[in-house]
């Protein structure tokens, strides 16, 4: 199989990255409807709508938004407008939801933690989408830089370079496991399980931004290592007890 994996059917070539994309937000909104009728979820079906709404609204946002600064050239076409309306960052989508559903909660007047049904779903949702931005290759920024280390690939420009979305898809294997094992302790704090989960991937998404070809960068740092920063900032006081936590122990 060549990459970027591009199949004919019925004579059209198909967009297996969009494809992909699709069915990732299909299979992970089936899993939260299954986890949620299988847990005690103390928020009310209206509110947890709203919560819902306030995440995909901000998700949007926040994922073109960060999308464009990772390229950050004003449009002079129509393509180019069109190109820059379809620029998006699942980095952004995760922060803008953050944003969203809190804001959300505020107006609602919901005061208790909302995101620990949403943890396994998001990473199986982001799990089926990498897979589609590895087939699609050189054609979907998830590349790495030029590299002579074995895991170099041909991802469609004849060079070898880091399957960044491969790296991911391994990440996010154990990071599931984890999880899965973590939720089913009804004792942990509520909320916690999807701190956990931010503070995991933002951590691995800025170290990894170091091997990709960024061309824009403030102080040495990509937008996406910059978002890293403020949602690590944003968390610090449960990294903080995470840490004083296991020195005690």
């Amino acid at each position: 199989m060549e990459i970027p994996f591009e199949p004919i059917l019925f004579g059209t070539k198909v967009n297996i990255h969009l494809i992909l994309e699709y069915t990732a937000f299909f299979i992970a909104f089936r899993y939260y409807v299954v986890l949620r009728r299988k847990s005690a979820d103390h928020i009310s079906s209206n509110n947890r709508l709203s919560i819902i709404l306030g995440a995909a609204i901000g998700a949007l946002i926040g994922s073109r938004l960060i999308g464009f600064f990772e390229n950050p050239i004003l449009p002079n076409s129509i393509e180019a407008v069109i190109q820059l309306l379809n620029t998006k960052t699942i980095m952004g989508g995760l922060f803008g939801g953050l944003i969203g559903v809190e804001l959300t909660k505020k107006m609602i007047g919901e005061t208790r933690s909302s995101g620990d049904l949403f943890v396994l779903p998001i990473i199986i949702g982001i799990f089926v989408g990498r897979v589609g931005c590895f087939l699609y290759g050189i054609n979907e920024f998830t590349y790495g830089k030029e590299t002579a280390f074995f895991t170099g690939m041909d991802l469609g420009d004849g060079l070898l370079r880091h399957p960044l979305a491969l790296y991911e898809l391994i990440f996010l294997v154990p990071l599931f496991f984890i999880f899965k094992g973590m939720l089913k302790h009804q004792s942990r704090e509520s909320g916690l399980l999807f701190q956990y989960f931010m503070i995991s991937y933002f951590s691995f998404r800025f170290l990894i931004e170091f091997i990709k070809p960024n061309v824009f960068f403030t102080f040495g740092l990509s937008s996406i290592q910059w978002l890293c920063i403020i949602c690590l900032t944003y968390y610090h006081k449960t990294i903080r007890q995470f840490f004083s936590t296991r020195i005690m122990y």
